[in-house]
């Protein structure tokens, strides 16, 4: 198989590069800076200089011509952004996916697979949802990225109304090795015994390791029916729970203090001044907003039952970061 990937040289990405070639498969991946994709070239990519925003549609299409799969991960994460970073988010989340989307089809890709995020559901207030779950209309964004991402995924479902072979991969929490992201911070801190406290006790992920992310993005290409999304979300926990087991697992005690959510709130309109004093993001006000007693808890049930998909628990994802 001759698969197409877009950014590949991110944490998820280039992973699904990674198990792509493991199992024999090519792999073209696009990137902004060939000279810093080395690992890319040393697992036997091919690739492709180009960004998806600025290149050409033409050019675009054409790097995705005879692919037998396009898998479209890249993309811009960030809670609590400032302003001026909105319409670089834009662009990577919502013009970059469309681009992406409209050359894979007029490339003639047999099946398309889009990643998307259990952000696009919105709080799910405690309840465990599933892909049939309807966020409430007109959606409240908690986060710019958040508001990214959703229309993306409407991008994608709004292609798929029009008869492209889409599927789309709906992402829990992704953890693992090398996670540049704050949730990746939290868990090595936390392991390492040097998290300073509990920030956000009550935020509800559903976690699942980076490994079994791409395994399972490979077998919705291969198996999922198109036009459907799968969540490909693992075990449901706190905020408190990750940090506890974490620290556990690390041989540590986990952090005595809890920062209050009532505290949080109150200071979050200092946002711009308190967010980069803390360490935490410049906009803290969106980061609160975003993860202060909210749930982003989705199953897997469909991904488990249709795919065969069987991610491992998190005592065993957390305890492979310590190797």
């Amino acid at each position: 198989m001759r698969a197409f990937v877009t950014g590949a040289g991110g944490f998820i990405g280039a992973e699904v590069a990674r198990q792509l070639r493991a199992r024999g498969d090519g792999a073209v991946t696009l990137v902004r800076r060939p000279d810093h994709e080395q690992e890319l070239r040393d697992i036997g990519c091919e690739l492709v200089e180009g960004d998806l925003v600025s290149m050409p549609q033409d050019a675009l299409v054409d790097a995705m011509r005879g692919s037998d799969a396009v898998f479209h991960l890249a993309g811009r994460y960030r809670i609590g952004i400032r302003a001026t970073e909105h319409a670089a988010m834009y662009a990577s989340n919502v013009v970059a996916t469309q681009r992406a989307l409209d050359a894979a089809i007029a490339a003639g890709a047999p099946r398309i697979v889009h990643v998307s995020t259990a952000n696009v559901l919105g709080d799910t207030k405690g309840r465990v949802v599933d892909e049939t779950y309807e966020r409430p209309q007109p959606p409240r964004f908690l986060s710019y990225y958040d508001e990214t991402k959703y229309l993306a995924h409407r991008a994608a479902d709004e292609r798929i109304a029009a008869g492209a072979p889409i599927l789309i991969a709906v992402l829990g929490a992704v953890y693992g090795p090398h996670d540049p992201s704050q949730l990746g911070e939290t868990i090595a801190q936390a392991m390492a015994g040097t998290l300073p406290a509990v920030t956000f006790p009550d935020l509800g992920a559903s976690m699942v390791h980076v490994a079994d992310v791409a395994a399972g993005i490979l077998l919705i290409h291969e198996q999922g029916k198109i036009g459907e999304s799968y969540a490909l979300a693992g075990e449901i926990v706190t905020g408190r729970e990750l940090v506890r087991r974490a620290a556990a697992i690390g041989g540590h005690r986990p952090p005595r203090l809890t920062v209050p959510g009532l505290l949080l709130r109150g200071i979050s309109p200092l946002g711009g001044l308190i967010g980069p004093l803390m360490g935490q993001a410049p906009n803290f006000g969106e980061l609160v907003r975003a993860a202060d007693g909210v749930t982003y808890w989705v199953s897997n049930a469909k991904a488990r039952r249709e795919l065969g998909w069987e991610p491992r628990d998190l005592e065993t994802g957390l305890r492979s970061l310590l190797t």
